[in-house]
């Protein structure tokens, strides 16, 4: 038998641990990726066994509610959500920004690169927590609590902006209340003056101070929250549907004057959320109203700040460039004239 040679022995004991080091290398990763699967899969099921599930009703004494006070937390952004620097550069001045869609607002146009201001009327444990959410995505945040029916303090909330963040870029009109009453008849004048004033006159105040400050360079935007009751009505929320219709009309209108402001204009546009799992829920709709609410769109259950989020960044975004006087409908499948 041939002998093999002393230095073919030494080579091959040097390559035998490197195969090894590689082979198991190898089954780590596979094992690695076969875990992350299962964990992705497992995700995506135990989402949607929780989106099939009712959330269970529960109440708050005052509006537009408290986030930190709700058991059931909304979710504000999805984990899996990953920003791509649509908004880097810009700052946003979000009223009603402290929970519910404002806060998903104000994390994702972080998380996108832009700096935020909230608005809010007296949820300060959800104002800081909101701060903290945007500041933990590397942006700046400033808070300032204000009552939006005053015009003065709107162009405080403006002025601050400018003065603490350098400028303001998209305007999100979000602050809102409403009323749930059975009939006509139960809604008083202050329900009517203080829905009316919040919601749709708040909206004027903000953008009257806004505008003159907003850039015409094609990133200026003003985004209003409309609703599904602006579309198909809701005989429990008579002044807050007709505040919400209010604002499809005062959208469209603005986005008419400012197209052709500047160089570029400023876009002007709605979104309009059908059921979404906010603090105004439990502050004011009735404990057993709360499951039938959940299941008058075709989804068959609430949707999810997180779920409505992105609509605002595109409306903000050069992604949506081509929009203004629109109204996006992230409402569960229920189809409306828009």
């Amino acid at each position: 038998m041939q002998q093999v040679s002393e230095g073919v022995v030494a080579h091959a004991a040097k390559l035998v641990p490197a195969i090894v080091s590689d082979t198991v290398q190898s089954a780590q990763d596979q094992v690695g990726n076969v875990a992350a699967n299962i964990s992705d899969a497992v995700g995506r099921k135990m989402q949607a066994v929780k989106d099939q599930i009712p959330i269970m009703p529960e109440g708050q004494s005052e509006q537009p509610g408290s986030e930190d006070a709700m058991r059931t937390k909304p979710d504000f952004i999805r984990t899996d959500y990953v920003g791509s620097s649509k908004l880097e550069g810009r700052v946003a001045l979000i009223t009603g920004g402290d929970s519910g869609i404002g806060r998903s607002v104000a994390v994702h146009y972080a998380r996108e690169g832009a700096d935020v201001m909230i608005m809010y009327l007296n949820e300060h444990e959800d104002a800081l927590e909101t701060k903290k959410l945007v500041e933990a995505e590397g942006r700046r945040c400033v808070a300032m609590a204000g009552d939006v029916r005053s015009p003065e303090t709107c162009r405080e909330a403006v002025e601050l902006c400018v003065r603490e963040l350098g400028k303001i870029s998209i305007l999100v009109n979000n602050a809102a209340i409403q009323n749930y009453r059975n009939s006509i008849t139960e809604i008083s004048d202050d329900d009517i003056a203080a829905t009316f004033e919040t919601n749709i006159l708040g909206y004027f105040y903000m953008a009257i101070a806004a505008v003159p400050h907003l850039p015409t360079d094609g990133t200026g935007a003003i985004i209003n929250s409309s609703s599904i009751t602006a579309f198909m009505g809701e005989p429990h929320l008579l002044d807050y549907s007709a505040t919400k219709g209010a604002i499809t009309a005062f959208t469209r209108g603005l986005a008419e004057q400012l197209v052709s402001r500047g160089d570029k204009g400023i876009r002007v546009n709605a979104v309009a959320p059908g059921p979404i799992w906010t603090p105004l829920i439990p502050a004011t709709f009735p404990r057993t109203a709360m499951l039938q609410w959940q299941k008058q769109v075709p989804m068959m259950r609430a949707g999810q700040p997180s779920e409505v989020g992105p609509c605002y960044v595109f409306l903000a975004s050069d992604d949506g460039s081509y929009f203004s006087g629109q109204t996006l409908h992230p409402n569960g499948g229920m189809p409306v004239n828009s």
